[in-house]
């Protein structure tokens, strides 16, 4: 089900009401119902990925009770064992699922490069949505039991609700178990300003993905369709856009998706901070994906020794994590090109231990930028623009093609035309800046509430009529959230 669908305009007030005012009496009741409506909601898709999700919960309950049971009775290789196998376990179904297709034709034509005809099988299976997310989020839990981080439940209910909770399932943030498992172990109670603050992010959420991505979809897709033909102007338009298409897609999904877990007393972690606002590529990654980039660095940088090791082994570690970011994304070249030009763009900061340079954020006695600080963002968002062609082209023959052409400075048929026409789609984009410029350092993009009631409900009426109004626009076209795929 998707969050931009008639269905979910109906199911999220439906489950709302019935969550509270039927089974908000019981801890149990609520989790059983939070599973059931999780279900339904992933289930909206393709039933048969129900199977699924609940084999990799079930495994990553089961050996958390085993870990917790072996290490209490001092069996450690037991525990460790059940540990590394849930891991190899999910994983396998990952790689099965999102990674023996890819392997599998590019091991086929590395040999034929070679003249050597060897003919593997392919798999004719459907990407099953969000695999990638919840799999993390359950290989997490069962990692953090076994270094003693937390402590194994017993609680399947509440288990299987922090693995499902419809919001974040399909494209997260990715959960710790430490953060929201408590809260499914407590009674929730109903908190009207929470839910009102948790209505205003998903409302921000909702602009950012319909009247801003599914937008720039438009103008992107017909940049990366013509390409070969396009001038340089266009092109530029078109990574522009597709900048900020996939910006909003997906944090747009997060806002929706932390908004909507306010409403039933969930508190999900930031997963996005203003990142197109980051002064070099090390603070971007702190405010990018910001969920899954703490995934890497707890469970495989800081694994291989981190930055405390010798220099070699730093860049091996850097490329390391990149390389897997990229392949998390999907099974194609592009994604890994893309990992490890971010890998080299982010290697020469920690080299120089310059990669906590802004960890302080931003000041909040300015309300503007130095212009040292104006170029340094420039610069960052120029080259993440860049790394973003690489990861919206279809090879890398593409984005190298369309890079090239980019900086080729040619004419093309139409530029000028899809300038003018887009300018509006420019001015938006603008706008939503300087909102989330405003709440640089705020909870969410949308935090600051406006005081003068005629003037807050006039903002809420044109967010809601840009949304209405893009909705209908692009009703025909594909509007599925970007990161489902992942």
């Amino acid at each position: 089900m998707l969050f931009n669908s008639l269905e979910f305009l109906i199911f999220l007030p439906l489950v709302f009401l019935l969550y509270w005012y039927v089974f908000g009496k019981r801890i149990w009741l609520q989790n059983l119902f939070v599973i059931v409506v999780s279900y339904i909601f992933y289930g909206w898709w393709d039933w048969r990925f129900l199977f699924l999700i609940a084999f990799t919960t079930g495994c990553s309950y089961l050996s958390g009770v085993a870990i917790g049971h072996y290490r209490t009775h001092g069996s450690a290789s037991i525990a460790k064992a059940f540990s590394i196998g849930n891991v190899v376990v999910n994983l396998a179904i990952l790689g099965v699922f999102k990674y023996y297709n890819f392997f599998a034709e590019s091991l086929q034509t590395l040999l034929q490069s070679f003249n050597c005809q060897l003919d593997y099988p392919t798999l004719n299976v459907i990407l099953p949505v969000g695999i990638s997310f919840y799999t993390f989020q359950a290989l997490s839990y069962s990692i953090d039991v076994y270094r003693d981080k937390i402590k194994p439940t017993k609680d399947v209910l509440a288990f299987f609700a922090f693995v499902c909770f419809f919001p974040q399932l399909v494209a997260g943030p990715i959960e710790r178990a430490s953060n929201l498992l408590p809260q499914f172990q407590k009674k929730r109670t109903f908190d009207y300003s929470t839910s009102v603050d948790g209505c205003r992010q998903m409302l921000w959420g909702f602009f950012k993905k319909v009247a801003i991505a599914d937008n720039c979809a438009l103008y992107a897709n017909m940049a990366f369709d013509n390409y070969s033909e396009a001038g340089s102007l266009s092109l530029l338009l078109g990574a522009f856009f597709f900048t900020f298409q996939i910006y909003g897609d997906f944090s747009g999904y997060s806002s929706i998706a932390i908004g909507c877990a306010k409403l039933f007393g969930i508190k999900l972690l930031p997963n996005f901070r203003v990142p197109y606002f980051s002064r070099d590529i090390a603070e971007f990654w702190k405010r990018w994906h910001i969920s899954l980039n703490k995934w890497f660095v707890d469970y495989v940088y800081i694994p291989l020794g981190g930055s405390r090791v010798s220099k070699p082994k730093i860049v091996r570690n850097i490329f390391a994590i990149f390389l897997l970011s990229g392949l998390w994304h999907g099974a194609n070249w592009t994604y890994v090109t893309w990992g490890l030009y971010h890998a080299c763009l982010f290697l020469p900061l920690i080299l120089l231990n310059k990669n906590h340079k802004y960890a302080g954020g931003f000041r909040e006695d300015k309300w503007y930028p130095t212009l040292k600080e104006s170029l340094n963002m420039l610069v960052t968002f120029v080259l993440v623009m860049i790394g973003w062609i690489i990861f919206r082209a279809t090879s890398v023959t593409q984005a190298v093609e369309y890079i090239a052409r980019l900086f080729s400075f040619k004419k093309g048929a139409g530029t000028e035309v899809v300038f003018t026409d887009s300018l509006w789609l420019i001015i938006v984009i603008l706008i939503a800046l300087i909102v989330e410029w405003c709440n640089r350092n705020a909870e969410h993009e949308f935090s600051k509430v406006i005081q003068r009631p005629f003037v807050r409900n006039l903002v809420y009426f044109l967010l809601i009529a840009a949304i209405y109004v893009s909705f209908m626009k692009n009703i025909e076209d594909d509007t599925t959230f970007i990161y489902f795929q992942f």
